[in-house]
């Protein structure tokens, strides 16, 4: 859609607010009219209800509250209505039966209550919820004057209660919010109940209810809207009133609302929830302060203002231009925004307004000073989070980094990422900060996080378009050529490290050449740039997910990062490790023995063909997920025994029993125990979720990955026993699988084989491993 401009031309990011220039507009007109047609009809039809000779009976009203108070009733929402009387009539529940009766023989659902003006008010006092629904309560039929009654009596209670209702409240949303999460971050979100949603829009009513707060501007409203034809469109076409917006129900919602496709849809509701929950932040905010303890004796005191940076000072909470702020300097406005961060405070909302309407902004290439300002808001960490979204909701990033605009709102269509790929720059370039000391330039650290996945949604690799776009914008930001040079290569290779460290063996002299390789892009500070890769494969990972990153890829990347820094030195690359005493001690075992210590679970059994797969079968069975595998040459006098190295972890509570492991090893050896069956009976218990769009496995023959063995990349949804089936498949050939590396992004599988044949040599004939290839294809369907 296409933005719509604020003052000084600036671009007013929009959440989708029906317009002439909006292709969205006569789809979501038509929802708009759909809604008052069918408020319109309702009330004509309860007030027929109610009064079916034409007489409304006294002393009697008819009220609804909730969404079709609001008149905002979508296909599957619920009537909510208060049948209100005096207490002097005796037929109070012969009207209602009037009513309620063929209400539900019409179908829709029907919450319902009779009550008193005092009873009504009683009940709003006692209970948050009801009194949240009765601020919205509309005179649908009957008498008006004990209708306004009920109101003017709700609205003067929760006035009067504003202090202890606001804190309930604000109590009540946080722990809605932490159950449903993010509705702009959500690939299926909760219109209504997740933080952003409509449910939020109707708490900021009722806090401006209370006078504490203004009621919600024109960009509120417009967002509001815009998540309320989502809801309608989605009633409409599943024919229910959930409000989850599944994704098996995004592209039809799309459609309906003249939007094309399912990522247009996902980008309006993201950027409507989050203009929701910046204003409702602010509103929080007012709130905190209306709720913090008040000053011995009352009364009110001029505001403090406290200088905290060059143009900038505290004023009540929040951060405002000092008085002798020059809104011509290009640097001021991010270094306002810098001082606010390190304070740890939010930007005052006229102070925005100002600085998105009046202040000057660098122009390319960028003064020092602008540079470093923006160098000190992402340094300020978590704090910088809130403060860019000021920046970001009023459009000043946009016009900072016209290439924000590609990211901004783009949804991540992996369950693997929690964010949209915008908020996981900054949430990168946030944790980066954590770093800076790792590093001999820290700014180029911050600002490679910030953008890291800038080449998002362009065609093509992410990395290499990425690079492309931070060349122009690095030299826009005034860095200089060998900078610009060090940057471009840093998001051109963000995710060398953890790509290699997990999916290659570090013991191959080809990994570390390959590592080695990428960063000559920055000659002469291939160190510099072998730094920063590491902390930002840190800050990405972390700003990922919390399954992005742990112990395991941890020490993987630290290891590759310390065996490529010493081939930089010059010096020889670290030996292979030894096998460890207790591990010579393992194969002197009779049989099999098995050890686990911690992550590690180290197996000694007789060599034989498959010994790596098969073993690693038996730790599936276990519910034993596999990172990592290798098998060690038997030592010498050990009489023909293998040592196997696994990482494994558990796929949900304690580790297996070793004596067990041990056991179920033995059957195994002695052919004893099917496990193919059994893992098999396992997958065929694993329900899988109706409708969930699963991308076909892919196998790939990796040329010149190493040197020692064929290299074989399996990306396929994860299963229990996936390192089993392969093997199995490669074995079919002859080949063995000298080692392994085991990833799981999400639900998505990405694991490296290395093969070799039965003398230990890389398969000669290349037609063997394109039969290879497919026989595994089959292996995975």
């Amino acid at each position: 859609m296409v933005p719509a401009h604020g003052p000084a031309g600036r671009p007013a990011p929009s959440p989708a607010g029906p317009d002439a220039g909006d292709p969205a507009a006569p789809a979501r007109a038509a929802l708009a009219a759909a809604r008052a047609g069918r408020s319109a009809e309702l009330d004509a039809w309860l007030a027929g209800l109610l009064a079916p000779d034409g007489t409304p009976p006294a002393g009697v009203a008819l009220v609804a509250v909730g969404s079709h108070g609001r008149r905002e009733l979508t296909p599957g929402g619920d009537l909510d209505l208060v049948l209100v009387h005096d207490g002097r009539r005796d037929d109070v529940a012969a009207l209602a039966d009037r009513l309620w009766y063929p209400i539900w023989d019409a179908g829709p659902r029907l919450d319902h209550s009779v009550r008193t003006v005092a009873e009504a008010r009683a009940v709003a006092r006692a209970d948050l919820k009801a009194a949240l629904g009765l601020l919205s309560a509309r005179r649908v039929a009957g008498d008006r004057a004990l209708a306004d009654e009920l109101r003017a009596a709700v609205l003067a209670d929760w006035r009067a209660d504003a202090r202890a209702r606001l804190a309930d409240l604000a109590v009540l949303c946080r722990e809605r919010w932490t159950a449903q999460g993010d509705l702009a971050f959500l690939l299926e979100p909760d219109l209504k109940e997740a933080h952003g949603g409509l449910r939020d829009v109707d708490v900021m009513r009722a806090v401006a209810a209370s006078w504490v707060a203004s009621a919600p501007g024109e960009r509120v409203r417009a967002a509001h809207g815009l998540l309320l034809d989502v809801r309608h469109a989605l009633h409409a076409q599943t024919g229910r009133s959930a409000d989850r917006l599944v994704l098996q129900e995004q592209q039809a919602v799309a459609e309906a609302l003249g939007l094309g496709d399912a990522d247009r849809l996902l980008r309006a509701t993201a950027e409507a929830a989050r203009v929701v929950v910046h204003a409702g932040d602010h509103l929080w905010h007012r709130v905190d302060r209306f709720l913090a303890p008040r000053r011995p004796g009352g009364g009110q005191r001029a505001a403090d203002r406290r200088p905290v940076g060059d143009g900038a000072v505290e004023q009540d909470g929040e951060v405002v231009l000092a008085r002798s702020a020059d809104l011509g300097d290009p640097s001021l406005v991010l270094r306002v925004a810098a001082a606010a961060a390190h304070a740890g405070l939010p930007l005052a909302p006229a102070t925005v307004d100002r600085l998105a309407a009046h202040a000057a902004l660098p122009e390319a290439p960028w003064p020092a000073a602008a540079r470093d300002a923006l160098v000190a808001l992402l340094g300020a960490g978590p704090a910088a989070i809130g403060v860019w979204e000021d920046l970001d909701q009023a459009g000043i990033i946009v016009r900072l980094l016209p290439d924000w605009a590609d990211v901004r709102n783009r949804p991540q269509r992996n369950p693997f990422h929690r964010f949209t790929v915008d908020r996981h720059l900054v949430e990168a370039a946030a944790g980066a900060a954590a770093h800076t000391r790792d590093v001999a330039r820290p700014d180029l650290l911050l600002v490679g996080a910030l953008l890291h996945d800038i080449g998002k949604g362009a065609p093509g690799d992410h990395s290499v378009t990425g690079a492309a776009r931070t060349r122009g914008i690095a030299a826009r930001l005034g860095f200089d050529p060998g900078d610009v040079d060090v940057l471009t290569a840093a998001v051109r290779h963000h995710l060398l490290l953890p790509d290699t460290a997990t999916r290659r063996d570090l013991d191959d002299p080809a990994t570390i050449e390959t590592v080695l390789t990428a960063l000559g892009d920055a000659p002469g500070r291939e160190r510099e740039l072998l730094d920063l890769l590491a902390a930002l494969a840190v800050a990405d990972a972390r700003a990922t997910g919390p399954s992005a990153w742990g112990s395991w890829k941890a020490g993987q990347v630290a290891e590759l990062t310390r065996r490529a820094a010493a081939a930089l030195a010059g010096g020889p690359l670290p030996p292979p490790p030894a096998p460890a005493p207790d591990h010579l001690a393992l194969a002197r075992h009779d049989g099999a023995a098995v050890r686990v210590a911690g992550s590690r679970v180290t197996i000694a059994a007789p060599d034989r063909p498959g010994l790596l797969w098969r073993a690693a079968g038996v730790l599936a069975l276990h519910r034993l997920a596999v990172r990592s595998a290798r098998i060690t040459a038997a030592p010498r006098g050990s009489g023909g025994t293998a040592v196997l190295d696994f990482t494994a972890v558990p796929e949900f509570g304690s580790p297996p029993d070793p004596a067990a492991l041990e056991a179920d090893l033995r059957r195994l050896l002695a052919d004893r125990l099917d496990v193919a069956g059994r893992l098999e009976r396992r997958a065929a218990a694993v329900r899988v979720r109706p409708g969930a769009p699963v991308a076909p496995p892919r196998v790939t023959v990796v040329e010149d990955a190493s040197a020692v063995a064929a290299v074989i990349e399996v990306r396929a949804p994860d299963r229990p026993g996936l390192l089993w089936r392969v093997g199995q498949a490669i074995g079919a050939f002859g080949l063995q699988v000298r080692a392994a590396r085991v990833d799981t992004l999400g639900a998505e599988a990405v694991d490296v084989f290395y093969v070799v044949d039965a003398d230990g040599r890389p398969p000669a004939d290349p037609g063997v491993l394109s039969d290879v290839r497919q026989k595994v294809l089959a292996a995975l369907r």
